[in-house]
């Protein structure tokens, strides 16, 4: 099961971290993996690149970390709206993706 927590706080998104594997195929064929992985890159190369919005992220195999430094206002609409793809996955596929909020 892939698990996203994400970091918050007073309300504010401040980070996210996504781990584990789907398993609802196998490894290169996984549609779940592939629509989440895709979406997280999406969302670091926009703060970072686009937004040019300091932040620590880790990446490794099941795991992709992004904490900001700053910048938390301008990364807002960013993180909800990766927020909001990951809950419609969470939607369908429920036994393969679940989200948490963790105030930091």
């Amino acid at each position: 099961m892939i698990q996203v927590r994400f970091y918050t706080d007073r309300e504010q998104l401040t980070g996210f971290r996504i781990s584990g594997h789907a398993g609802a195929a196998a490894a290169g064929e996984d549609i779940v993996c592939a629509a989440v992985s895709s979406a997280a890159y999406m969302t670091a190369n926009t703060i970072t690149d686009i937004l040019l919005v300091p932040a620590h992220i880790t990446v490794d195999d099941g795991l992709m970390e992004l904490r900001l430094c700053e910048g938390v206002a301008a990364s807002q609409t960013v993180l909800k709206g990766l927020r909001l793809h990951l809950q419609a996955l969470q939607e369908e596929y429920p036994n393969r993706v679940h989200l948490m909020n963790t105030e930091v």
